[in-house]
C-alpha cells in the first residue's frame, strides 16, 4: 500500500529509478512495508482504545481496572459490563441505575427496593440459583454500595404451584425427579 504510495509520489520528479532491481527501487519498496507495518499497529491501537470497538488487549486491561472480571463472555458482553461498570458514580443508587448497572455486566438480574436501605436481587427467567452464582454475588455485592442491605431471590416451585399443577408423589416418581429437580419443576404457565 504505502510503497505504490511513494512511488507515485516520487515519480513526477523523474530522479529516481523506481523498479524494485535498483537501489531505490528497494529502498521504496523496503520503507512501504515498514510503513505498512507502523499503519496495522495504529488500527490495531485506535480499535482497541475505544471501547466500543476493543476486542482482545482493550478489554483485557479496562476489566483489570475492576476489582472482579465482569460476568461476559462475548466482546459485546465484555463491552457492555465495562461500560454500564464504568457509569457507576453517586447518582447510580436508584433501584434502576443499579438494575441497568448489573445488567449491564452481563448478569440477568433486576433490582427491586425493599424500603429504606434494601434491595432485592431477582433473577427473572432463571429457575433455581443461577449458574456462577459465586461469581454473580461477589460483581453484584461490589456494584451495591455497602449501606444497602442485599437479599437474593431465587425461584423455585412452591406447594401451591405443586397443588395447582395437580402433582402428586406418584407424579414425582414418574418423572424420577430428585428434590433438586423437583424444586425446579415449575409447570410451564408458572413460569417467570
Amino acid at each position: 500500500m504505502y510503497e505504490e504510495y511513494l512511488r507515485r509520489l516520487l515519480a513526477p520528479l523523474g530522479v529516481y529509478r523506481l523498479d524494485r532491481d535498483s537501489l531505490s527501487g528497494a529502498e521504496i519498496y523496503a520503507l512501504g512495508r515498514g510503513l505498512d507495518a507502523v499503519s496495522d499497529r495504529l488500527d490495531e491501537v485506535e480499535q482497541e482504545s475505544v471501547t466500543a470497538t476493543a476486542e482482545g488487549e482493550g478489554l483485557r486491561r479496562r476489566e483489570a481496572l475492576f476489582l472482579r472480571r465482569p460476568a461476559a463472555v462475548t466482546p459485546e458482553e465484555r463491552r457492555a459490563a465495562i461500560a454500564a461498570l464504568l457509569q457507576i458514580d453517586g447518582d447510580s443508587l436508584t433501584p434502576e441505575a443499579i438494575g441497568r448497572t448489573i445488567r449491564g455486566c452481563g448478569i440477568r438480574a433486576q433490582a427491586i427496593e425493599l424500603g429504606t436501605n434494601r434491595v432485592r436481587v431477582v433473577f427473572p427467567g432463571t429457575v433455581g440459583v443461577p449458574a456462577e452464582f459465586e461469581q454473580i454475588e461477589k460483581i453484584v455485592m461490589d456494584i451495591l454500595p455497602c449501606h444497602l442491605g442485599v437479599e437474593f431471590y431465587f425461584r423455585f416451585l412452591t406447594w401451591e404451584e405443586c397443588h395447582r399443577a395437580g402433582y402428586t408423589w406418584g407424579f414425582v416418581e414418574e418423572q424420577e425427579y430428585d428434590w433438586e429437580g423437583f424444586q425446579k419443576a415449575i409447570p410451564p404457565e408458572e413460569g417467570d
